[in-house]
C-alpha cells in the first residue's frame, strides 16, 4: 500500500530543477538578439522628448550653408512641430563667394543606401583636405518638469520645402510622410550631404567630391524622465501625443 506513495514521491522529486539547471546560463541565436532593441520606458515617466537635427557644409572659402530642425514634446504640446532655423555665414572680410574649380572626383554606387534600418552613417570622399563628421547623441536626463519650450525659427509643417542658398551651396528642408530631411548640394560640384531621420531610422551621408570643405551632420535626442509614477490619465496623455508623431513618419 505504501509503495505507489514512494513511486510518486520519487517522481516528483525527479522533475524539480536543481539549483544548477536554473542558474544554468540560455544561450540566445542571434536571430533572437537582433529583436532585442533597447529598454521599454512607460510613456507616463516621459515629461519631456526632444530632436536637434544639424546639418551644414562649410566650403574652402569659409562661406557656411547649413540649418538646424528641432522638435520638443511635452505635456502641453498639442500637436508635434519641427522648427527650422537657416545657417547662412560668409567668410570674415570677404564678399560672397569667389569659389575656386570645381571638384573632379567621383563616387559611384552607394543606392543601397537608400534601403538600410537603423542609424546609417556614410562618408565617401574623392578629394583632399576634406573634414566630414557624422554623430548622434542620445541625452537622457530626469526631472519632475519639462524645459521650456523655446521654438526658434520658422514651422515646417508636414508636406512643405525650406529652401536657401548661399556661395556654398544651396539646402532644403523637407517634411513628408516619410519624415525629415536636410539635404545640401554644394556649389561647384564639391559634394552634397543628406541627414534624414523617419521611418524608424536615421540616415547621415556625405558625398565629397571636391577639396577643403567641412562637413557635419548632427541629431541629438533628448529625453526628460520623472521618478515618480504618474496616474493613469497622464499616461494616457503622453500616449495621444507620442502617437502624434506617425503622422510625421516617425
Amino acid at each position: 500500500m505504501k509503495t505507489p506513495l514512494w513511486l510518486a514521491m520519487v517522481c516528483l522529486a525527479a522533475s524539480l530543477p536543481t539549483q544548477a539547471q536554473t542558474l544554468k546560463p540560455i544561450e540566445l541565436k542571434d536571430q533572437e538578439l537582433a529583436n532585442l532593441r533597447g529598454r521599454y520606458v512607460m510613456p507616463g515617466r516621459i515629461v519631456s522628448f526632444g530632436i536637434v537635427m544639424t546639418s551644414t557644409w562649410q566650403n574652402a572659402q569659409g562661406e557656411v550653408i547649413g540649418a538646424t530642425s528641432s522638435m520638443q514634446i511635452q505635456q502641453s504640446t498639442i500637436k508635434p512641430q519641427f522648427y527650422v532655423s537657416m545657417i547662412d555665414e560668409n567668410s570674415p572680410g570677404s564678399a560672397r563667394s569667389q569659389n575656386t574649380a570645381s571638384g573632379t572626383g567621383s563616387v559611384t554606387g552607394g543606392s543601397g543606401l537608400n534601403n538600410t534600418e537603423g542609424v546609417t552613417q556614410v562618408v565617401r570622399a574623392a578629394g583632399d583636405y576634406n573634414t566630414a563628421y557624422n554623430n548622434v547623441d542620445i541625452n537622457v536626463t530626469k526631472a519632475n518638469q519639462a524645459p521650456a519650450a523655446q521654438p526658434r525659427g520658422e514651422a515646417l509643417a508636414a508636406g512643405t520645402t525650406l529652401v536657401g542658398a548661399n556661395g556654398a551651396g544651396s539646402l532644403s528642408v523637407s517634411s513628408s510622410g516619410s519624415g525629415v530631411q536636410l539635404n545640401i548640394v554644394a556649389n561647384n560640384n564639391q559634394g552634397s550631404s543628406v541627414q534624414r531621420l523617419a521611418q524608424g531610422g536615421l540616415m547621415q551621408n556625405t558625398t565629397l567630391l571636391g577639396g577643403g570643405n567641412r562637413v557635419n551632420n548632427l541629431t541629438s535626442l533628448n529625453v526628460v524622465l520623472r521618478d515618480n509614477v504618474p496616474s493613469a490619465g497622464s499616461v494616457n496623455g503622453n500616449l495621444d501625443q507620442l502617437k502624434g508623431l506617425r503622422t510625421l513618419g516617425f
